[in-house]
């Protein structure tokens, strides 16, 4: 993609701050609705990446090498992250080169030049998060979609992207050395009650067969993060009063999957992008299947009837597979376990 004067694009930024700026308010309204048709069949292919932009350092590329491959040979659709999409500490703004070197030139197989539906996770707070959320790297590399919270609709499936960092309560009142930038969302306790009734309203209006809530946080971990408590009060009853299938998060860099304690839904961690082998295993009360502390990526086919999932390493190797089959629309769904 041909190079840019940083120059110009701040001055691109300055133009555009206001419309970011009031997409990001935190007053109650609608979520964005983005259209995304499935294949002609009604299937619908995805890889799901977290926790990646260290300009191809900690196996980043060599991900993104096994993604172009997966990606190929599955027809994706488009590709999911999970947040923390630029380490240590975000993009410093629009002219932040970090951008072309942790994604554009590091995703450059074929099968990837699809959409990307990107959240942001708490790294991407401590830099400038409503540069991340301008318009203006849509126009640089036209993959990246990346908002707060909103939703994507893919007929069969509608996915609900949830901002899950203001949740985190230790962010606002400890953030030790760290700056997170709260612009679009201070208060705290106005932004969660807005999102979350936003958020029960698109669900319950939702007519998907599927229904798929994406966030950077974990809920439920054994990893180094472990649960998230802000998210298991105030966000996964709202998950569990709408049928939420599948909870999808990054945050821990690992991959995993948790099945719920006391629901149908279950929880998926993919943020194995780059860094890894935290070498941290906490065991909780939930169903463990599967956990692999390296670094890898999560497919996802989805049908009418059937999701499978599948976690892959560094290598392209399958690790572990898992599906999920929906014999009646009404009816919950029926879990089958695969490795």
């Amino acid at each position: 993609m041909a190079t840019r004067s940083r120059a110009s694009m701040a001055a691109v930024f300055v133009a555009l701050l206001a419309v970011a700026a009031l997409r990001c308010a935190p007053a109650a309204a609608e979520l964005e609705r983005v259209e995304h048709p499935a294949k002609n069949d009604g299937s619908l292919s995805l890889l799901v990446v977290g926790d990646w932009g260290r300009k191809g350092a900690y196996n980043q590329s060599r991900v993104a090498d096994q993604m172009g491959k997966v990606g190929e040979e599955l027809d994706i659709d488009f590709v999911v992250s999970t947040g923390d999409n630029f380490y240590d500490n975000g993009l410093t703004g629009v002219d932040d080169q970090q951008f072309e070197e942790s994604f554009t030139n590091i995703y450059t197989a074929q099968s990837l030049k699809r959409p990307w539906y990107l959240v942001l996770g708490n790294h991407d707070y401590r830099g400038d998060a409503v540069a991340q959320l301008s318009p203006v790297f849509n126009k640089i590399d036209s993959r990246f979609i990346c908002k707060r919270s909103f939703i994507v609709n893919a007929e069969i499936v509608d996915f609900f992207f949830i901002d899950t960092t203001p949740f985190q309560l230790k962010y606002w009142t400890h953030p030790e050395d760290d700056h997170y930038d709260w612009r679009g969302v201070a208060p705290r306790g106005n932004y969660i009650d807005n999102l979350l009734k936003d958020l029960d309203e698109a669900m319950k209006k939702s007519t998907a067969k599927w229904k798929i809530a994406i966030g950077h946080h974990t809920m439920r971990s054994v990893s180094d993060h472990g649960e998230t408590k802000e998210l298991l009060q105030l966000l996964l009853p709202v998950l569990k009063d709408n049928a939420i299938d599948f909870y999808i998060n990054g945050h821990d860099h690992c991959l995993e999957h948790i099945s719920s304690r006391d629901s149908p839904l279950q929880y998926f961690t993919s943020g194995g992008g780059s860094k890894a082998w935290r070498g941290v295993f906490q065991p909780t009360s939930d169903e463990l299947k599967f956990f692999y502390d390296g670094q890898g990526f999560m497919s996802l086919q989805l049908n009418q009837d059937r999701a499978d999932f599948i976690f892959y390493d560094v290598f392209g190797n399958i690790l572990y597979s898992w599906s999920s089959s929906k014999t009646n629309y009404l009816q919950p769904s029926i879990h089958v376990t695969e490795e």
